[in-house]
């Protein structure tokens, strides 16, 4: 098994502040727009534009929740092993507001739509935006495409993409890995 690696830590860096800029410059002070990282791994980069936001940019009262897709994804009883639920964090009503989902990796699209039925419990949205850290376009499944991106990866399937993050593997890089 091999690796490539595709961002250093600076580089992560890098593109974090970038899309951190790009978010600015479409929402402003964001008294509109809401911040939802989608479970497992989406939290952490959710986590850490919020912090870019508010500490960087000093951008007042960012909403940010965290949003468990596992009952709404179309495979959820398909597995040998049962799926693990994490937690939702979501304080706040998306009632006519402008949703940010924001996850490290755009695959097949399956995450996404599953996420968009799982919104709709904390009402209707005025309007839907994707960001990811890593976009896998020759994947998808459905006709599904980030508003933003920090990397666009051609990947093929037997290559994973890894994004790993201080906060839960030590460090702040992304690999592409040959199975």
């Amino acid at each position: 098994m091999s690796q490539k690696v595709l961002l250093n830590s600076k580089e992560v860096n890098i593109t974090l502040h970038r899309l951190a800029c790009q978010l600015i410059e479409n929402h402003d002070d964001f008294s509109e727009t809401v911040l939802i990282g989608i479970q497992p791994r989406g939290k952490f980069l959710a986590d850490r534009l919020a912090e870019i936001l508010t500490n960087d940019y000093k951008i007042k009262n960012i909403q940010l929740g965290h949003l468990d897709i596992t009952f709404f994804r179309d495979d959820f009883r398909r597995g040998d092993k049962p799926l693990e639920a994490n937690t939702t964090e979501i304080d706040f009503i998306v009632e006519n507001k402008n949703v940010v989902f924001v996850d490290d990796v755009l695959y097949t699209g399956r995450s996404i739509r599953s996420a968009l039925t799982a919104i709709q419990s904390f009402g209707r949205p005025n309007n839907i935006e994707l960001l990811t850290l890593i976009d896998r376009r020759f994947s998808r499944h459905l006709p599904i495409q980030p508003n933003y991106k920090g990397r666009q990866v051609d990947a093929i399937d037997n290559q994973k993409v890894k994004v790993n993050w201080l906060e839960n593997e030590g460090e702040d890089a992304v690999y592409l890995i040959d199975k």
